[in-house]
């Protein structure tokens, strides 16, 4: 048996895990999930390995399903199931869909991860996080795979995407679920009409658990997401292994900056272009911390580099001097042009683990100007007619981190706008200056959280009403550290976390 992260489950040593009836091959049984128009039902190739899966239901999405489940119930622990997937009916919606899927009952509105492929050809991962709960989805940029792999690693659920299972690669993000064991593993399909009918063909499918000991050592890998406002699916941009932090758009909207391990690069919002790499020069060398931005005539980049940073900017026009350093004080975090691009925002820890902001003039060489002495402060930016200093801080009367403004003169009070029981942290006004985007955490937490689950909610003052627009698992520092508004408001960019296990990243197993 070649050397492989997950050992496929045939030999007999296996069936009592994995023993089905002959008629299903390696599954148990099939069930119609909610209330469908048509019955479903099965087709199993024994010689192939391969199912026909005729499934009808209006749709699989909100709070709960409609489709035809083809499963096999198993014991608590990891497991993997991976087939090539092909819709044979050739009309219909375009999101009639066949799906892998681990699932916590057959109830309509159970709990569910499942990596699905649609009519129109596009790769999502897709999750109801509880029962009863709204689906939530990841988009994958890769289009039309032939080949779909679903993983669970704990409470964390990863789908992999390619043309054969040697190509198979991480698509980007993940899903949680509190499985409470056992669970459902299989194959279904959605017809999205309740009217309708569509048969997917699952082919050389393979139910799978971990090789003992294969899933010891964990590598971070980071996924940069974009997300619709106001309401829209998340989309996996881009995955790597390491840490990426603060994506902030491009002038143009085609590509997002971003740091890696203290470097600064470009990835393009398109598929398949090679991520440039953009160079500081001068002192201005790694490590570059995960706050940068373009000025608002999108030809100067400020950072933040350094082991104890100061703040720079780089010129991207080919003017000379390439970069000039602007604060000498250390360390200093850089966070927000004025939209005139005349002004620079920064932070200064002047005491162990209490941060206040200064504002200095982006050219250089002139007086920093302190805006803030009241606890800790931090994260500020100017609103985008610059009459406002958004940030958040620790200054009011119940302990949390809240978000505040104040006049971008520095004089004037400042005035709380938000009071919940979360820390808000990061502040991004959007482009129109109606709303606030933050991450917010639980209010336990303490100091920015690092790899912690987090929401990333967005904030209107004039109804003093809160949207939830993605939440993320692991997330915390990195994740919009940066502006994160595209320029016409239209979407959000941050970065999820995932810890997969190292030979999961590599490791693409044998060719069909």
């Amino acid at each position: 048996m070649p050397c492989s992260l997950l050992l496929l489950l045939t030999t007999a040593s296996a069936a009592g895990f994995f023993h089905a009836e002959p008629s299903l091959g390696i599954f148990d049984g099939q069930s119609d999930i909610g209330s469908v128009t048509h019955a479903g039902s099965v087709r199993y190739d024994d010689a192939k390995r391969s199912y026909v899966v005729a499934g009808s239901g209006e749709n699989m999405w909100s709070t709960f399903d409609e489709f035809h489940f083809v499963w096999k119930k198993v014991a608590p622990g990891d497991v993997s199931i991976s087939a090539d997937i092909s819709l044979l009916t050739p009309t219909g919606n375009n999101h009639r869909k066949g799906v892998l899927m681990l699932r916590q009952s057959l109830d309509s509105d159970a709990a569910y991860v499942s990596a699905t492929i649609h009519g129109d050809g596009l790769a999502s991962l897709q999750s109801r996080p509880e029962k009863g709960a709204n689906t939530y989805e990841i988009q994958s940029s890769r289009s039309r795979p032939r080949m779909l792999r679903l993983v669970k690693h704990g409470s964390f659920v990863y789908m992999f995407a390619g043309n054969s299972r040697a190509d198979l690669a991480f698509s980007g993000g993940s899903m949680r679920v509190k499985w409470n064991q056992p669970f459902y593993v299989g194959i279904g399909a959605c017809a999205h009409d309740k009217e309708g009918l569509v048969d997917v063909a699952f082919d050389h499918v393979r139910l799978e658990s971990p090789v003992p000991g294969a899933l010891s050592k964990l590598q971070r890998v980071s996924t940069i997401e974009t997300v619709p406002f106001p309401s829209g699916d998340r989309r996996a941009i881009y995955a790597a292994e390491g840490a990426l932090r603060g994506p902030t758009w491009d002038h143009d909207g085609t590509s997002l900056i971003v740091s890696r391990e203290g470097r600064i690069e470009r990835v393009p919002i398109a598929p398949g272009k090679a991520v440039e790499s953009i160079p500081t020069g001068g002192e201005a060398d790694p490590p570059c911390d995960s706050f940068q931005g373009l000025s608002p005539d999108g030809k100067r980049l400020a950072i933040s580099c350094g082991a104890r940073p100061s703040v720079y900017v780089v010129r991207l026009d080919g003017t000379k001097p390439a970069w000039k350093r602007i604060t000498h004080k250390v360390p200093t975090v850089w966070h927000s042009w004025s939209p005139d691009g005349k002004w620079l925002l920064y932070t200064i820890e002047r005491k162990p683990g209490k941060h206040d902001f200064d504002r200095i003039a982006s050219a250089g060489g002139g007086r920093e100007t302190r805006l803030t002495a009241n606890g800790t402060s931090d994260n500020p930016e100017y609103s985008p007619d610059g009459k406002y200093i958004y940030f958040n801080s620790d200054r009011g009367n119940n302990g949390t981190m809240q978000i505040w403004r104040m006049p971008s003169s520095g004089s004037g009070a400042a005035e709380q706008l938000t009071s919940d029981d979360f820390n808000n942290w990061y502040p991004h006004p959007s482009p129109d200056g109606r709303r606030i985007l933050m991450m917010s955490c639980d209010k336990s937490i303490k100091g920015p959280p690092e790899d912690r689950e987090v929401l990333l909610r967005v904030y209107t003052p004039e109804t003093s009403k809160f949207q939830v627009i993605a939440r993320v698992s692991i997330g915390g520092r990195g994740t919009i550290d940066s502006p994160a508004w595209s320029h016409d408001g239209r979407r959000i960019a941050f970065v999820s976390y995932q810890f997969l296990p190292s030979r999961l990243m590599v490791e693409k197993g044998s060719p069909e």
